[in-house]
């Protein structure tokens, strides 16, 4: 964006995480007050400008029959950007994990890893341990969702 995000912005942005693409662009605008041309140019600001990276649909993953969520730590002993470069790819070509952060502390990595019960999650932790070493792996499974996929605070 050329110029810093506003208020209009922000309300742009919550109206889309709100709502996603289940309002017209004719509704948004009507949401923050603005003409469609006028709406339209921001939000294609925004998305020029990568704040917004893309529109998608929220959907209720147990309704799907994707009843566990797992929290998986892990630890290495390899910090090589060759490991690290192979380990990113391995991890991204399963789609279960949903979530795959790198953080300080005693792991070094965090996946979060949606799947139908305890035996796909079997499934999932045995291709993650199939093709690199790790020094450590410790699951935590949810066992309730008080708050999941909440918007960020604008």
């Amino acid at each position: 964006m050329t110029g810093k995000i506003d208020q209009i912005d922000i309300q742009l942005l919550k109206a889309l995480q709100r709502h996603g693409s289940g309002l017209t662009q004719r509704e948004l605008a009507e949401v923050v007050g603005l003409s469609q041309n006028a709406c339209w140019r921001r939000l294609n600001a925004l998305e020029k400008s990568g704040v917004i990276e893309g529109r998608t649909v929220r959907i209720n993953r147990r309704a799907l029959g994707k009843n566990l969520v797992v929290f998986t730590m892990l630890r290495t002993r390899s910090h090589s950007r060759e490991w690290l470069d192979t380990f990113r790819q391995h991890v991204t070509a399963i789609p279960e994990i949903v979530d795959f952060y790198r953080i300080g502390g005693d792991y070094d990595y965090m996946l979060k890893i949606v799947t139908d019960d305890i035996e796909s999650f079997d499934g999932v932790y045995q291709r993650l341990i199939d093709k690199v070493e790790l020094d450590s792996v410790t699951s935590y499974i949810a066992m309730e969702s008080i708050l999941e996929n909440r918007p960020i605070a604008l």
